[in-house]
């Protein structure tokens, strides 16, 4: 096929830049609203009860973007609110929630018995399941994500706050840590990140 020089010079040029543009795409880091925390994030790693009954380990997760959260059914602000945002940002996902599981560890296995963890956790989102155990089991688990946390003094009813850590973890499909949050993480922020572990 014979060009013209102009057409020839245009078709060359257009080449070009197709070609500069998908190197350089190919070039482009992965931008994350989290904190990307991979060098000193260990991986889930746990043995545990879920609000099932059943015991589970981080290996019954593989395949699932987790993201892990330490709470209790009786706080009275900051879990709600985390729990809310977690929940809004799986059901953003669409279809693709079904591949994200929130998991919530029990900081307070003495009041958070199997059948009220479950209906908290339900009453957020379908993909949330709470997680318990003896209270080594859970202070084993907190340890190894640097999760702090103190049962306050019981009032007069018996009833007492926990204080705790607010982050959020998130790890990928093969139980990495890659990045960590807090209860202020605007569920845009959530979903974004969540979209690009779920497409690696």
């Amino acid at each position: 096929m014979n060009l013209n020089p102009r057409r020839r010079t245009f078709l060359l040029a257009t080449a070009a830049l197709a070609l500069a543009s998908s190197l350089a795409a190919c070039g482009q880091k992965q931008h994350w609203d989290l904190d990307n925390v991979s060098a000193v994030l260990a991986n889930l790693k746990f043995n545990l009860i879920s609000d099932t009954g059943q015991k589970v380990t981080a290996a019954d997760y593989k395949g699932k973007v987790v993201i892990l959260y330490f709470g209790y059914t009786h706080c009275p602000d900051v879990c709600p609110l985390t729990m809310a945002h977690l929940a809004e940002a799986v059901k953003e996902l669409g279809p693709q929630g079904k591949d994200v599981q929130i998991l919530m560890v029990s900081v307070d296995p003495a009041r958070d018995t199997l059948p009220i963890l479950r209906a908290y956790t339900q009453a957020f989102s379908p993909q949330a399941i709470g997680l318990t155990g003896t209270p080594q089991d859970i202070e084993d688990v907190a340890k190894r994500y640097h999760v702090a946390y103190q049962l306050g003094k019981k009032d007069k009813s018996g009833q007492y706050v926990v204080d705790h850590s607010a982050a959020i973890y998130v790890f990928d499909k093969d139980g990495r840590g890659i990045l960590i949050g807090s209860d202020l993480t605007p569920v845009p922020s959530i979903v974004h990140d969540v979209k690009q572990l779920l497409a690696d």
